[in-house]
């Protein structure tokens, strides 16, 4: 089973003992970061640092300024973090050891341009704004995403690219300091609590028959009972919403999604080489936000070359890809391997047997640069497992 890992270029660059540990992983490709939102991250085995802080989201190259002269919103380069090429000098010293190196490429997923552009942010039914988490129902986010998708993915050498928040965000975010969880919020007021109602998606629910502002008060009306605790977790999105309103947001975002989908594909096929390979993180229920966007399993694998599923704790999500894969599609299994942040490294062999009888035909394995050398060690045994 061909099996790849992540990497952000801080954990390359400036480790000239990082490119031959990763290889002798026993895997075959690096799924490399060229654009990727604002962090704060542990290199454990780096000469130089413990911590990297990558203060917003940015591309790890230089920008074509031909492309983006004159236009804003645009990409942001890497400050310190990621000095010059951070991308292309971590790129070459991988594929001098006989990786192939496929990028990495956040698109819908940005703090610092919904601080900078807060009209480009969804709006909630409350009108909070979600600065993380651009509008993807907007022209100039679609334009700017599109162009992203198309630089960062296509760089000098790389055999493919992984496209990840390819579809809408919502509320759910790992941001600095969160305090969201005082009130636990299921799949279906997670799903409510991130409907967005800017001026775009008001004028898409209105063009579907809907009254706009009755929709948000009536997705507001719903969520009462939650911040009172009422409401069980597993409840559907349409009994908590009402069926009329769950269907009618749902095709207006599904519908969105899938033509972003089509979008960014298409661009990234247009500058792309032969035979580059284009996946897309996804989540088979069309309602789901963020980096692994939902996806109709049958429209994604006929429009991209796979699919990168995240499988950590079960591959329960595996099999509606699978059913819809044709003969060169890419189920790929996303298994967290750092035991810190959850992942189980000493099963890996198990879990990607269980995978591949689920439909996995790929591994990504998440994450060899903020792994512990004993975590590596296990990949390595879990690897050498699976022949």
């Amino acid at each position: 089973m061909r099996t790849g890992v992540f990497l952000y270029p801080w954990d390359v660059n400036g480790d000239p003992a990082a490119p031959a540990r990763v290889a002798g992983l026993g895997v075959h490709q690096v799924t490399l970061a060229a654009a990727y939102h604002s962090t704060r991250a542990l290199t454990p085995r780096h000469p130089r640092h413990r911590v990297v802080t990558a203060e917003y989201a940015a591309v790890l190259y230089p920008p074509d300024e031909g492309r983006w002269a004159g236009r804003g919103p645009r990409p942001y380069p890497a400050g310190p973090w990621a000095p010059g090429d951070a991308y292309g000098q971590a790129a070459d010293a991988l594929s001098a050891v006989g990786l192939e190196v496929h990028t990495w490429v956040v698109l819908a997923h940005n703090s610092r341009l919904g601080a900078e552009y807060p009209d480009t942010s969804v709006v909630n039914a409350y009108g909070d704004r979600y600065p993380w988490a651009p509008c993807i129902a907007q022209p100039a986010v679609r334009a700017l995403l599109t162009g992203l998708a198309t630089e960062a993915a296509v760089r000098p050498g790389a055999r493919g690219t992984e496209l990840e928040s390819c579809g809408w965000y919502g509320l759910s975010h790992l941001h600095a300091h969160d305090k969201t969880s005082g009130v636990p919020l299921g799949d279906a007021a997670q799903y409510a609590m991130s409907l967005c109602f800017c001026p775009g998606c008001r004028d898409g629910y209105a063009a579907l028959g809907a009254d706009p502002e009755a929709l948000r008060a009536g997705v507001r009306d719903a969520l009462e009972p939650v911040w009172r605790g009422g409401v069980p977790a597993d409840v559907p999105v349409g009994k908590l919403l009402g069926a009329e309103p769950a269907a009618l947001t749902l095709e207006f975002r599904a519908r969105t999604a899938r033509t972003f989908q089509e979008e960014a594909v298409a661009a990234v096929r247009a500058a792309a080489p032969e035979g580059f390979r284009v996946l897309l993180h996804a989540d088979p229920v069309e309602y789901h936000c963020g980096a692994n966007a939902g996806t109709d399993p049958a429209h994604v694998l006929a429009l991209a070359d796979g699919v990168v599923v995240p499988c950590t704790g079960g591959a329960g999500l595996l099999p509606p890809f699978a059913r819809h894969a044709s003969a060169g599609s890419v189920p790929a299994a996303n298994l967290t391997v750092v035991s810190g942040m959850g992942g189980s490294p000493g099963t890996l062999a198990a879990d990607a047997a269980r995978a591949a009888s689920l439909g996995a035909n790929e591994l990504r394995l998440y994450h060899a640069g903020l792994a512990s050398d004993q975590d590596l060690a296990a990949v390595a045994e879990g690897l050498s497992r699976l022949g």
